[in-house]
């Protein structure tokens, strides 16, 4: 656009020095072309002024669309820097998403497992509060028997104590005779009353025998009267372990068929300590037992 604006000027110059020209070698004009010059004169000179002004306009308008640029490109640049600010702050916030997300599910796993220890030892705790509860039951239960039963005893040994000579002990009732008789007498007087000569079968009962007898004579219930050599005790059950004496070359039994009843001991051999086979004529004391008093 200014070369044309340049172009028009020159042109504007030459077609007026030529008019020049022609003036000073032709005659003189009237009034009306000079008129006609001035105007022309005007007309170029408001062209060029309006060209000055375009380009003056033009140049303005590039310099405001350069700093428009400018000014758009830092502002894209600070647009681009805080784009990357954003998106480095949304890896961070995503990092840590991720991060408290696992977090979280790792506390919610430890909430579980404490959950069900929990549960766990809740019922640990109702089924102990249960046991405790039965045996609270079962210690009321058993103060309760043993106070019967302690009445009961006290009610017995005085019945015991009325009839005269009887006493109980773990195992049975008894009665340990200050007489002596043979052994059926001594049995007799057993059976009339509901019981019969003692019975040992056992190394605890042997031991109970030994200590209420204290190295005394008392018929105890074993024979074998009825085949010889096989000893029974008098509810018809065999002799499996006995306690018979023995020392040195004695061994009990050792009587035959003269001695068919036994005896707890005899002073006569004190060096035996068990049963000693000796005839069922011979007078002792005896032992009768029961294990029930009704």
């Amino acid at each position: 656009m200014s070369e044309n604006i340049y172009g028009n000027v020159n042109t504007d110059r030459t077609w007026d020095m030529d008019r020049r020209t022609k003036a000073n070698h032709t005659p003189q004009h009237t009034g009306s072309d000079s008129v006609q010059i001035r105007s022309s004169r005007a007309a170029a000179v408001c062209l060029l002024l309006l060209c000055v002004f375009l380009l003056t306009a033009v140049i303005v308008l590039c310099v405001h669309v350069h700093t428009k640029n400018t000014n758009h490109r830092e502002e894209r640049h600070k647009l681009l820097t805080k784009i990357n600010n954003l998106t480095e702050q949304s890896d961070l916030l995503l990092t840590k998403y991720i991060n408290m997300t696992n977090e979280r599910n790792g506390l919610l796993i430890k909430n579980d497992n404490l959950t069900e220890k929990r549960d766990l030892l809740l019922t640990k705790y109702i089924n102990m509060t249960n046991e405790r509860n039965g045996l609270l039951i079962k210690n009321d239960n058993l103060t309760k028997q043993r106070d019967q039963f302690n009445q009961e005893r006290n009610q017995l040994q005085k019945i015991l104590n009325e009839t005269g000579g009887w006493f109980h002990s773990d195992f049975s009732f008894y009665f340990m005779s200050s007489m002596k008789k043979s052994w059926d007498e001594s049995r007799r007087y057993c059976t009339e009353r509901g019981a019969d000569l003692i019975i040992i079968n056992s190394r605890e009962k042997q031991d109970f025998v030994t200590k209420i007898t204290d190295k005394r004579e008392f018929w105890i219930g074993v024979t074998d009267i009825v085949e010889e050599g096989t000893w029974k005790w008098v509810d018809g059950t065999s002799v499996t372990s006995g306690f018979w004496a023995s020392s040195g070359h004695i061994r009990e039994p050792n009587g035959g068929k003269l001695e068919n009843c036994a005896v707890t001991y005899l002073k006569k051999n004190p060096e035996l300590i068990g049963w000693i086979d000796v005839n069922c004529n011979g007078a002792y004391q005896w032992i009768c037992e029961k294990s029930s008093w009704f």
